[in-house]
């Protein structure tokens, strides 16, 4: 039998570029749905996506808030992982960060890629 399939969502838009932020959320949800394992990696400027009060900010047209479709993510399934290393670049503490998100380091990102079927940047 085959291993189920894992999809990795790369966040490196920040809260300054709302428009990007929701995608890897959707097609995370989307991913659940079809029984494919997902991943959402926040780098760089993407880590301010999942900073404590950050995404109750952000809302788009006609959708929920940002933080309201990252909990319906979450409670799909979808995991959050926030890169150690541009916490510190950007001077960010560990307790910054949802709960939901769990910091990792660098590595992380090459091993999360390298066992994925399919790798998305946003």
């Amino acid at each position: 039998m085959a291993d189920k399939k894992q999809i990795l969502y790369v966040q490196t838009s920040g809260v300054d570029t709302p428009k990007r932020l929701y995608s890897p959320f959707v097609l995370g949800m989307t991913a659940k749905a079809m029984d494919i394992d997902a991943t959402v990696y926040f780098l760089g400027l993407g880590v301010t996506v999942v900073k404590r009060g950050e995404a109750e900010k952000v809302k788009e047209g006609n959708f929920p808030s940002l933080k309201e479709i990252m909990d319906q993510a979450a409670a799909a399934g979808v995991k959050f992982m926030i890169c150690e290393q541009s916490t510190q670049l950007l001077n960010l503490d560990r307790g910054d960060f949802i709960d939901e998100a769990k910091i990792v380091g660098a590595a992380t990102l090459n091993d999360l890629a390298l066992d994925a079927d399919a790798t998305m940047w946003f």
